[in-house]
């Protein structure tokens, strides 16, 4: 059984109702919420048994408990730190709608997670993986054009996955040279297209075009209009068809290093702050809610220049 098919309690269906229709978070959001929530009535179910439990009877104790419980599970301590902060969300509400009197989950600490540095590729091999992805495009096939765009756009624009699916034809503008994003929580802002990206585009427009018409006449398929990337079949393209599609491109010019989509739009962070951009601009340009989440470049920046030092410097 998936987490969108376990029953949840009343209270819960209806924050994740709450969740969807209010705060207009997006599905991937709302699917971790919904599972996390699960996952703590289904073990709350089994720690009191037959004695059974309610919201405002529940302390620090049961959270602590239901934490450890899944630190055995051997989950990390991100994933920890998310399903805490869903059930802090959870009882904020129920507070606020006067359903508890506290919130036990206050009172519980958040995993420290580790300061992880993004992977990322140097410019070197940025270029080289641009380099690769058009000459493949230069086959004319719809899927090599199709996938030098998507590289393009992932690392002209800083990118999460879903942000480049959730493009529409009409949100991309070549001639400003400018497109319109759907970030977390479904907040839209600007983002710059670089030359390069947008003659990518342009190229994949043409192939687009082409497959369209190709599927509306000679097969009379139904095809996305709307959606930029699509699939041959004429549908918007996947989340897991751009994950393969760009990770087969990045294994090309560096296998071995554990990159993904994610690592091109670390990557544009990277190379803007390298170059001395400003961190609030680049927070802006990412579409981070906090500068807290964009400093992490800085420490790039930063272990980059370490790096370095100890390579060239004779006493380092």
């Amino acid at each position: 059984m998936s987490a969108r098919d376990v029953p949840l309690p009343a209270d819960v269906a209806e924050f994740l109702e709450h969740l969807e229709k209010e705060r207009d978070l997006s599905p991937n959001t709302l699917v971790a919420y919904r599972r996390d929530l699960a996952g703590f009535c289904e073990w709350l179910a089994a720690h009191y048994a037959e004695k059974g439990w309610e919201w405002g009877a529940l302390t620090r104790h049961d959270l602590r408990g239901w934490l450890a419980h899944r630190q055995r599970a051997g989950l990390a301590k991100r994933s920890l730190a998310r399903g805490l902060s869903a059930v802090r969300s959870f009882y904020r509400w129920m507070h606020r709608d006067e359903r508890v009197d506290v919130n036990p989950a206050r009172a519980v600490g958040t995993p420290k997670l580790p300061r992880t540095l993004p992977a990322y590729l140097d410019k070197t091999q940025a270029e080289t993986l641009m380099t690769h992805a058009a000459t493949r495009a230069q086959s004319g096939r719809f899927t090599d054009v199709r996938n030098a765009a998507m590289v393009e756009l992932f690392y002209s624009c800083g990118l999460r996955l879903s942000e480049l699916r959730g493009i529409d034809q009409s949100d991309i503008d070549l001639l400003s040279l400018q497109v319109k994003v759907r970030g977390k929580g479904r907040k839209e802002r600007i983002v710059p297209v670089g030359e390069h990206a947008q003659r990518a585009v342009r190229n994949y427009l043409a192939v687009r075009d082409r497959l369209v018409s190709h599927l509306t006449g000679a097969r009379g398929q139904k095809v996305d209009r709307q959606a930029l990337f699509l699939s041959e079949r004429g549908k918007r393209i996947s989340a897991r068809a751009i994950h393969e599609a760009v990770t087969t491109l990045l294994d090309a010019v560096s296998e071995g290093a554990d990159l993904s989509t994610h690592s091109l739009r670390h990557t544009f962070a990277t190379h803007l702050v390298d170059a001395g951009a400003d961190l609030r601009a680049v927070q802006e340009l990412l579409g981070h809610a906090s500068i807290s989440t964009t400093q992490i470049y800085t420490h790039t920046s930063v272990e980059r220049l370490k790096k370095v030092y100890r390579q060239a410097h004779p006493r380092a």
